[in-house]
């Protein structure tokens, strides 16, 4: 009996040896995007703007106010994204700087949640199109946001939300994807 315990153990050190192990390389998630093609967004509205075709739908909603207001939600659900833009009319310096104001804390109100905010100052003055964006670093509900104006008639602020718990490493190749239509809009609005 001890001998064969003796050959069994023997024989599985024997064949238990071989080559060094080697460890597999590390994997990472491959995501592919389309690329974006943009076209003219131009409705009953009092902009225009570029849209990347890839959107699914956009979604028009009157906004209550006593100015001329309402959203429009430009669906990714590929993404499982929705960038919401809200449109209102100025009324006076007195509404800009309200507008401003609401716009510029509603992004102060991710830095809970957020690692970092990086601003950054957007002017276009053939367009009379002025502004700021947001990109907004960690598990903030919202990646990105931003507003343009023309300081006069036109206000207009976007954000952009995805359909899942944040988790800013699984979403930042969206985000970032989502992030350029967004600059892209910036770029193209023209008021009416």
């Amino acid at each position: 009996m001890k001998k064969t315990i003796v050959i069994l153990i023997s024989f599985i050190v024997l064949v238990s040896c071989g080559s060094d192990p080697i460890p597999k390389p590390n994997g990472y998630l491959r995501l592919e995007y389309p690329q974006a093609q943009y076209k003219t967004y131009d409705q009953d509205l009092p902009f225009t703007f570029d849209r990347n075709v890839q959107s699914d739908t956009i979604r028009f909603k009157p906004l209550k106010d006593d100015v001329e207001s309402f959203g429009l939600n430009i669906e990714y659900k590929k993404l499982k994204g929705t960038i919401y833009l809200t449109y209102k009319a100025i009324d006076g310096q007195e509404r800009l700087t309200k507008y401003l104001k609401n716009a510029q804390n509603f992004t102060q109100e991710h830095t809970k949640k957020a690692d970092a905010i990086e601003e950054v100052v957007w002017e276009n003055p053939v367009n009379k199109v002025y502004g700021m964006f947001y990109e907004v670093g960690g598990n903030a509900a919202s990646q990105s946001q931003f507003y343009i104006t023309d300081s006069i008639n036109h206000f207009l602020t976007g954000s952009l939300y995805f359909y899942a718990k944040p988790n800013y490493d699984s979403i930042l190749p969206a985000a970032h994807y989502l992030q350029k239509d967004i600059k892209r809009i910036m770029e193209s609005v023209e008021w009416k």
